[in-house]
This record gives structure tokens, C-alpha cells and sequence, in this order.
């Protein structure tokens, strides 16, 4: 018994020194580290120059539910509440970039003839998936701007647009991607994998001498490709891509662990280094891993210098995207969805400096209303965004990522009373790319939001119009306002943007659709309406 206690100290002794001396270098799952290994279902973070401390998990609402698996979504969002502002002066929430909601609500009610399932209407993505003119920051990473006007949703309340514009970024710095592609056989039709590979081709064409790409699949097995190339080698890398193929199973935790893996070793100071995955979400995670062991390895990987952008593709009548952007999330990064080449060109190629680099993380709101002007309240979406007030000013709470140029938009509604005053303040709190926190408020002055809806600018009818469609299609009851109705606000402001005029004909058919009988709708020709 004695020796069987010896050898047993001495084990025990022997693993720990082990672990000391090389634990950092111990990569297992996802690349965690020892102390991740250990147990702590968080990932310990290092500490770093430009982070003190690790992050905490976000503490957004719904976003660490845990869920069986990667298909299982989250709870169906339930629209935000008024809030009175007597009892809470404050609304926090962090910003979302994020687009894949409207283009998939798009591709169902314009190709599909299908109206778009409550739960994958989000409604901050609808309307900042729409590029608006706002003026940039000269000196900060962000500039807040303020409006308002006569709520179309209620005529005794008022509408307040609050817009944060990124700072213009004119030469964006090295980039090192690494493509996971999902090659299973569920990607084998002409909406996944081949406008996968477009945009893929798309991408490279605008990358240069200062960037590399690696190339990894996913399916029954997972491959590295082609391992990291010069950017400037478009041939060599369109090659690469042009050489992939469907079929297969699928298992995502694998090509996930094996992408962070080549994206780690890229990592550099003054670069972006970024893994971008495509899929149709049609998948598993793989065996011996919950969704929420995936969700916090890609977290970790943050802290490691990587970050994630997922885009999806098909998806049919099942949206999968609440998990893509859950990941997206974790992983600091954008969740798109594509159907068509146009929206290919409009995110890797007219905007890939604010789809690839940042110029603000952990980017926060705090709106404070004064309750002797505001007597009450509510945030137009947002709902899976929001964080604990006192949360705001703590910088161990993750938040939204700004891309260079990028726009957020949010839009409350609010009751004012007679008091003519400002109606609180706007404060926006970040960190810049070297770690430099900085904080920001505006003034929101009374003056700014006495208007009527029919003296505002394009701009704001449109982000009303975008979302009144959302809240509408969501189930929210708006007064008097039917999709026409809103089709026709939204008309009077598209400005000669074919993306606005397809907002419109899309509030048109999906009209049309809530008409026609369920079974009828998948036999009818895209303009049979």
C-alpha cells in the first residue's frame, strides 16, 4: 500500500511540473490551454500588453444558453418591453454588424416565396444591412449622430435614431485568412457550394503581397487545402478553391480546431489575422463536443489574436443563422449570409476593409433618459444584445466589434413630457486595436428630434420603413401600418438604390404572401404576384 501511495505522489508530482513548465505549450482541443484543460469550461486567458486580465464570457441575454447541439437555436426572442423610465433611466446593449438575418428574409420572400419564420428576424440586422450617409469620426474610432421625429408606430410617442459611424480607414493593414469550407454533401447544389467558391474568388482577387491565405475542408475528414500562400498568388489560391468538391458527412468541431490551428501560427502584431467559415449550417459538431464547448474554444481563440467571420449559404426553410452568429459573436467577428453574387460583391469586395479590420472591440451603448422629459421608453430590437447597465463601464465584459467605415444604427421609441429639455445623453465606451479604452457621449438636445416623419431625411424613413417590416413580420401589431403601407415609406426614400427599391418590392410580395394559402406559395413562380 505504501509503495502504491509513493507511486501514485510521485505521478501526481511529476504531471504537475509537467504541466507548469510546458502547459502553455500544450494545445489539445481547440488549441486550449493547460489551465483550459484543467477543467474551467471559461478558457483562461492570458494576460497580454493590450488586455489586463482575461474577458469575461458575454453576458449577453440568451447568448450562453445551453443547447444539445449546433442546429438546436435559441429561444425566439420576444420584442423588447416599454420601459418606464421612473423605475430605469438606462438602456445598454452592445452593437451588432451583423446582416445575415434581412439577406436570408430576402432569398425566402424574393426566391422562395416563403415568408421569413419569426425567429430568424432580427430586427438591428434589417436595418443595418443598409448603407445610410453619416458623417465619420476625424480623430475617434466612432461618431454618435442623433435624430428624431413623430413615431410612425404610435403618434404620441417619438422616434430616436442613434447612429455610430466607424473610423474610414483608407489603407487597411495585413491580413492573414485562413477559408474553413464546408464540403459535406448538404453543400452540393448551385446556391452553396459553387457561390461559396465565388466569393472565395471574389475575395482573393482583392488581396495583395501583405496578406496569405490557408485553406481548410471540412466534411468526413478535415484537410488543410493549401497551407499559407502570398496573397498575391491569385492563381495559385483560385486554384485551390476552384479544386474543391462535395460529399461527405459532416463535422464541424474538427475543421474548426484544425483552422485555428494554421490561423494561430499566423498571428503577428499589426495585422488581422481571421477565420472565415462557410457553410450551409446543415451539420454537426462532432463527437465528444457540446455547441457549448465550440462556442468557447472560438472564444478563447480572441484572446489568442484570431477572430471569426461565418457565412452561409442555402439553409432552405430551416434558418440555422442564430448559431452562426453565436459564433460570430464569440469569435469577435461578423455573421453574413449570401444568395446571390451581388451580395458577394457588396461584402468582399466593396466593403472587405470593414468586413476584415477593425478600428473598434468591445464597443458598448449606454442611452441614460432624463425621466423628467422621458417618461418612458423602448429599444427596437437588439433583444439578444442586451447587458446589465452596470456592466457598461466593466471592461472584463466582451461586446461588439466596429469595423472600419461600418455604420450601427438603433431606434427607440419614447414618450416625452411637457418638460422642453435634452432628453439624456448618448455614451459609447470601447477599445481601440492597441488596447486604448476610450468613452464618447453626445447630448441628445430636444431640438434635434421636434420633427414630422415627412421632414427627415431619406435616411431615417428608410431605417423607420426597415424596421416597421421587421416588427410587423415578427407578429408585433403597428396601428393602422400593413406591409403596403410601409412598402410605400420606404419608396419615397430608396434615393435611387436598387438595394432600397428590392426592400420595396419585397414588403410588396411578402404582403401578397400572407394572402395566399400556405400550400400554394411554393408552387408560384418568383413573379407570379
Amino acid at each position: 500500500m505504501k509503495k502504491l501511495i509513493a507511486s501514485t505522489l510521485v505521478t501526481v508530482v511529476l504531471g504537475l511540473w509537467l504541466v507548469t513548465i510546458f502547459g502553455d505549450n500544450i494545445k489539445a482541443l481547440f488549441g486550449m490551454s493547460a489551465d483550459g484543460l484543467a477543467g474551467d469550461t471559461l478558457v483562461a486567458r492570458r494576460t497580454s500588453k493590450t488586455r489586463q486580465g482575461g474577458l469575461e464570457k458575454k453576458t449577453l441575454q440568451y447568448f450562453g444558453e445551453e443547447n444539445s447541439g449546433y442546429g438546436d437555436e435559441p429561444p425566439t426572442f420576444v420584442p423588447n418591453p416599454v420601459t418606464l423610465t421612473a423605475a430605469d433611466t438606462k438602456s445598454t446593449f452592445a452593437i451588432d454588424v451583423d446582416t445575415a438575418s434581412w439577406t436570408w428574409a430576402r432569398r425566402s420572400v424574393l426566391d422562395a416565396n416563403q415568408l421569413p419564420t419569426k425567429d430568424g428576424i432580427r430586427l438591428e440586422e434589417w436595418v443595418n444591412a443598409f448603407d445610410y450617409e453619416l458623417a465619420a469620426p476625424q480623430k475617434d474610432p466612432i461618431a454618435i449622430s442623433v435624430e428624431g421625429a413623430v413615431s410612425p408606430f404610435d403618434e404620441s410617442k417619438t422616434l430616436v435614431k442613434v447612429a455610430l459611424k466607424g473610423r474610414v480607414v483608407t489603407e487597411r493593414q495585413p491580413a492573414h485568412l485562413v477559408f474553413l469550407v464546408d464540403v459535406s454533401g448538404s453543400m452540393n447544389s448551385p446556391d452553396r457550394l459553387p457561390l461559396a467558391k465565388h466569393a472565395l474568388r471574389v475575395l482573393t482577387r482583392e488581396l495583395n503581397e501583405k496578406d496569405t491565405v490557408s485553406l481548410v475542408t471540412y466534411a468526413g475528414s478535415t484537410q488543410v487545402v493549401l497551407p499559407a500562400t502570398n496573397g498575391s498568388r491569385h492563381d495559385a489560391i483560385i486554384g485551390a478553391i476552384d479544386s474543391l468538391g462535395a460529399g461527405g458527412g459532416t463535422a464541424m468541431g474538427s475543421g474548426m480546431e484544425l483552422a485555428y490551428r494554421v490561423a494561430v501560427a499566423q498571428v503577428a502584431p499589426k495585422t488581422t489575422t481571421r477565420v472565415i467559415v462557410l457553410t450551409d449550417g446543415d451539420t454537426n459538431i462532432g463527437p465528444n463536443l457540446s455547441s457549448e464547448q465550440i462556442l468557447d474554444a472560438v472564444h478563447a481563440y480572441v484572446e489568442e489574436g484570431v477572430t471569426l467571420t461565418t457565412v452561409g449559404f442555402g439553409m432552405g426553410d430551416s434558418y440555422r443563422g442564430n448559431a452562426l452568429e453565436r459564433m460570430a459573436d464569440k469569435g469577435n467577428g461578423q455573421a453574413l449570409y449570401f444568395s446571390n453574387e451581388r451580395e458577394v460583391q457588396q461584402a468582399f469586395s466593396k466593403k472587405l476593409t470593414g468586413t476584415l479590420e477593425v478600428v473598434a472591440k468591445d464597443v458598448k451603448v449606454q442611452v441614460t433618459f432624463d425621466p423628467a422629459v422621458v417618461s418612458s421608453y423602448r429599444l427596437l430590437g437588439y433583444e439578444n444584445r442586451a447587458i446589465a447597465d452596470e456592466d457598461f463601464k466593466n471592461d472584463r465584459v466582451d461586446a461588439g466589434e466596429m469595423g472600419a467605415g461600418h455604420a450601427v444604427t438603433a431606434l427607440y421609441e419614447v414618450t416625452l413630457t411637457g418638460k422642453n429639455a435634452a432628453l439624456g445623453t448618448v455614451a459609447v465606451r470601447g477599445v481601440k486595436p492597441n488596447g486604448e479604452r476610450f468613452e464618447l457621449s453626445n447630448v441628445v438636445a430636444r431640438a434635434s428630434v421636434q420633427h414630422q416623419l415627412s421632414e427627415q431625411s431619406s435616411d431615417f424613413r428608410f431605417a423607420t420603413a426597415l424596421a416597421l417590416g421587421a416588427d410587423t413580420l415578427r407578429g408585433n401589431t403597428i396601428g393602422d401600418w400593413s406591409l403596403n403601407a410601409i412598402a410605400e415609406l420606404a419608396s419615397g426614400a430608396t434615393q435611387g438604390s436598387p438595394e432600397r427599391a428590392e426592400y420595396v418590392a419585397f414588403l410588396r410580395r411578402a404582403d401578397q404572401l400572407r394572402n395566399i394559402p400556405v400550400a400554394q406559395r411554393a408552387y408560384a413562380p418568383n413573379n407570379a404576384y
